[in-house]
C-alpha cells in the first residue's frame, strides 16, 4: 500500500481540481493514494476523482474551507479503516502549482528528519528560500498554509481523542476562515516534540488569481471582502481561544515552544532557521 495519502480540496471548480488530481496521477510511482474532498461543491461542480463529497446544507451554502474540508477528509479515511495504513497525509489546496514532482523528495527529507512533524516545501517568492539556501531544509516555527506534508505520529499526537468529527480531527473547526490555523497546528507541534520544516529542494506556487477572478464559481466572498473578514473573525477566534489580541502576541507563544524544543534536542540545532 501507498506510504502517503494526499488530500485534495475542492470547492466548485472541478476543472482545476482535476488537472491537479492528474499531475500527481502522472508523477506517482506508487509512493501516494489520492482524494478529493469535494469541500461543499454543489453536485454539477464536482470533480471527477470525487472521494468524499461534504454535502449537507451548511456545508453546500458556505463551504467547509481548509480547516473543516481536510478535517473532514481525514475523518472520513479513518471511518473507511484506512488512516493507520499511511505514515504520511499531504494536505494541498487545488490553488497550487507546481512542475517537478514533490511527494518522493518530501518522503525521503521525512525518512532523514523524524523529529519533523509537518513539512512545506518552499513557496517560489518565500523570504525562507535565501535564508535556507538551495536544497537546503531548516526548521521553523512560522510557514504559509498552502501543502503541508505531515507525519501521521504527529497528528495522532494532537488529533481529537473522541468523538471525532470535521469540526476537531485535527483543526480547530470554529475558526472558520482558517487565521493562524496553521500556526496553531505548529504550536502544537512543537509542544509534542515535533518540529516544523521548510525544504527548498522542491518549490510550489499559490494561484491567488483563483479567488480574485473565480469566487462567483466557488461562491465565496470576493477576495478583498474574504480578507477583512479573515482577520476580524480570526482575531475574535484568537481571543477568545488564548486571550490573544493580536498575530503578533501568538507568534511570540509559538517562539517560546520552538526554543524549547532546540533545548530537548541539541544536537538537532544545526537545522535551526
Amino acid at each position: 500500500m501507498a506510504l502517503v495519502a494526499t488530500i485534495i480540496l475542492n470547492r466548485n471548480l472541478p476543472e482545476q481540481t482535476d488537472a491537479l488530481y492528474e499531475r500527481f496521477a502522472d508523477q506517482n510511482n506508487g509512493e501516494t493514494d489520492l482524494y478529493v474532498v469535494e469541500s461543499g461543491s454543489r453536485q454539477d461542480k464536482i470533480s471527477k476523482y470525487c472521494s468524499f463529497w461534504a454535502n449537507w446544507d451548511e456545508a453546500v451554502r458556505d463551504g467547509l474551507r481548509y480547516p473543516r474540508g481536510f478535517n473532514y477528509g481525514l475523518e472520513q479515511i479513518l471511518h473507511s479503516g484506512k488512516f493507520y495504513d499511511y505514515q504520511y497525509y499531504f494536505l494541498v489546496c487545488n490553488d497550487i502549482r507546481f512542475t517537478d514532482p514533490l511527494i518522493p523528495v518530501l518522503l525521503e527529507e521525512m525518512k532523514r528528519h523524524p523529529k519533523v512533524g509537518i513539512l512545506s516545501p518552499v513557496g517560489r517568492d518565500w523570504a525562507e528560500r535565501s535564508l535556507i539556501g538551495e536544497r537546503g531544509l531548516k526548521y521553523c516555527w512560522h510557514i504559509n498554509h498552502i501543502a503541508w506534508f505531515l507525519r501521521r505520529e504527529f497528528i495522532e499526537s494532537i488529533m481529537a481523542r473522541r468523538d471525532v468529527n470535521f469540526m476537531n480531527f485535527l483543526y480547530d473547526g470554529l475558526n472558520f476562515r482558517g487565521y493562524c490555523a496553521d500556526l496553531e497546528l505548529v504550536i502544537k507541534g512543537y509542544v509534542n516534540e515535533f518540529a516544523t520544516a521548510v525544504t527548498t529542494s522542491v518549490e510550489i506556487d499559490e494561484d491567488v488569481d483563483i479567488l480574485r477572478e473565480k469566487s462567483d464559481l466557488i461562491q465565496t466572498d470576493t477576495y478583498n471582502v474574504n480578507r477583512r473578514r479573515v482577520l476580524s473573525e480570526g482575531l475574535e477566534w484568537m481571543f477568545h481561544k488564548y486571550g490573544f489580541s493580536s498575530q503578533l502576541q501568538m507568534q511570540h507563544y509559538a517562539r517560546t515552544f520552538f526554543d524549547r524544543f532546540f533545548h530537548l534536542y541539541p544536537d538537532l540545532s544545526q537545522h535551526k532557521l
